[in-house]
């Protein structure tokens, strides 16, 4: 039986292949030649992270297969205003339709209202995207290590690289870690929730993180609802996160919880 991630990632092929026959890869890189500078995701982080405050990844998504709807009629836009105003060091939008209820447009209208660095969040599985994800503006890719061989993974890395980006390296468990080490990227993510079974759980970050070198940087991902998760997630060395559903769905709190979550100790 197929799990969310490979159906995900069958239709990523699709959406590939349309890519490709919409627009020359000539067009593509001329886009991302001449989009806007690159904001330094990797330093924005450590900018925070080195004064022992927690650098947040704040995450913009409407849905997701975990969790359903979780805010179907977001503005983008300020939700992503609310974060920047409360203290986040970087953004993730979400720019796959069919799972997450993101799109490229949404990224291209938050990237022109913040001042913040952005990673396009999306299922990456050809240089081509990589190329797309710099011409509309973004700062930092994903690499899901679940979802990618080895010799795939370093071309997306050296793709993101050639044209300045920096890369979120995602893993999940022993094997992935390893894997994730031997591509050159600092950042590394240790996503708490499986994405084949949609389980999500705090003790994968603190069975995995000490696994890291001290040269490589530890982002811990999903399943962070409130200071005593940052708390229990610092213990384990962790200073940088990516949390999404707990913010979505604050409302007019947002900026406030920001700001809470990032003084959390």
């Amino acid at each position: 039986m197929k799990t969310a991630l490979d159906r995900i990632i069958d239709y990523k092929h699709d959406e590939v292949r349309a890519l490709k026959c919409a627009r020359s890869l000539t067009d593509l890189e001329s886009a991302a030649r001449n989009a806007s500078p690159v904001r330094g995701f990797a330093a924005a982080l450590t900018a925070i992270a080195r004064n022992d405050q927690n650098a947040l990844i704040c995450e913009i998504k409407r849905k997701s297969p975990s969790a359903g709807d979780i805010l179907p009629g977001a503005d983008p836009v300020e939700i992503a205003q609310d974060y920047e105003r409360g203290g986040a060091a970087c953004l993730s939008v979400l720019t796959d339709m069919p799972s997450f209820g993101g799109s490229l447009e949404d990224f291209a209208s938050i990237r022109a209202a913040v001042s913040i660095p952005m990673l396009r969040k999306d299922f990456m599985i050809d240089p081509v995207q990589i190329i797309e994800a710099r011409a509309y503006g973004a700062d930092c890719i994903l690499i899901i290590m679940s979802a990618v061989d080895d010799v795939l993974a370093s071309e997306l890395h050296d793709c993101a690289t050639h044209y300045g980006m920096d890369v979120l390296v995602e893993t999940h468990d022993e094997e992935e870690v390893e894997r994730a080490l031997r591509l050159p990227s600092p950042l590394i993510g240790i996503n708490n929730r499986d994405l084949k079974k949609m389980i999500t759980d705090l003790s994968v970050t603190e069975r995995l993180a000490p696994m890291l070198p001290s040269n490589r940087h530890l982002i811990s991902e999903s399943g962070i609802a409130d200071p005593d998760s940052i708390i229990r997630l610092r213990n384990v060395g962790s200073r940088r996160f990516l949390i999404g559903e707990w913010l979505m769905k604050q409302g007019s709190a947002r900026a406030e919880e920001v700001t809470r979550l990032k003084l959390a100790c």
